[in-house]
């Protein structure tokens, strides 16, 4: 008589619940993601400033 499947030595080892925490990964937003929506919408002049000075730079002049 040959034993019962569940009596079977389990070969997978830690691959199941590997395999398990990267599709719960994959479905969940990264925090970084999260913050980046969190940030204000609009510009300021500062902003502004700096990408004037930054076409100033780069040595366009119009």
């Amino acid at each position: 008589m040959t034993k019962h499947l569940a009596d079977q030595p389990r070969t997978q080892g830690g691959a199941r619940l590997r395999e398990f925490l990267r599709q719960e990964r994959a479905a969940t937003v990264h925090p970084a993601i999260h913050s980046l929506h969190r940030q204000p919408k609009t510009r300021d002049d500062a902003g502004r400033k700096t990408g004037e000075y930054a076409r100033i730079e780069r040595g366009r002049t119009t």
